[in-house]
């Protein structure tokens, strides 16, 4: 991220000031392979500077060799320094990475745990396929059904990753999901504004999920 590429998201803020957009840094990306302690560091430091709420990845090679009380600890470690901070964490996930048994585990940690959100990805889960190629799907309906039904009622699900369209946000909306994360923000907006979509609240149809969608692929 360059110093010019910063100020071009805060003057997309500025634009949409009304929203009460808040500052959110990221701890651990893409692949949450620094030490529990590092982690607690920056997002204490994050926190320090003026960040109202930290999204921290998991480490995902203790998730994939089932180090699961480690996994649970980290999380435990990171939600108590946040919150007793005044801010909320997210935990993300990269589920390109995970099976879906990994993922209901991250779910029910998250609810032990109690954190504010559970996240779908980074934006920076690449898979290296048969043919050598990467490929990267983000959020999929199928996964965040699952992570709807397996995280506790307290728990926010946070889509992020192929979600590019309006139709895109509603339709997650419906599934359950309260906060997306998406590079399209200026288009998704600009296009709620043409429909008459802002701050009072109208009914809107849900668009049809179709059939890639439905099969988890990437939006």
């Amino acid at each position: 991220m360059t110093d010019a590429g910063i100020a071009e998201g805060l003057a997309i803020s500025a634009k949409y000031n009304n929203t009460t957009v808040k500052i959110c840094p990221v701890i651990g990306f893409p692949h949450g392979n620094s030490s529990t302690k590092t982690k607690v560091f920056e997002a204490t430091e994050a926190i320090n500077e003026g960040a109202h709420e930290i999204d921290m990845v998991v480490n995902i090679g203790k998730v994939l060799s089932g180090e699961w009380a480690y996994v649970e600890q980290e999380v435990q470690q990171m939600n108590e320094a946040v919150v007793s901070r005044m801010a909320l964490l997210k935990v993300i996930f990269e589920n390109d990475f995970l099976g879906e048994g990994e993922i209901i585990k991250l779910c029910e940690i998250c609810t032990r745990v109690g954190v504010a959100f559970a996240k779908t990805s980074t934006g920076y889960g690449f898979v290296k396929q048969d043919n050598g190629m990467y490929s990267y799907d983000g959020a999929t309906i199928p996964h965040l059904k699952l992570m709807r039904k397996h995280c506790g009622e307290q728990v926010q699900i946070k889509a992020a990753g192929g979600l590019r369209t309006l139709d895109d946000l509603i339709t997650v909306r419906a599934l359950g999901v309260t906060r997306v994360g998406a590079t399209a923000t200026v288009a998704i907006l600009d296009e709620a504004k043409k429909r008459g979509i802002g701050e009072e609240e109208i009914e809107v149809q849900v668009p049809a999920a179709g059939s890639e969608a439905s099969q988890g692929s990437p939006y």
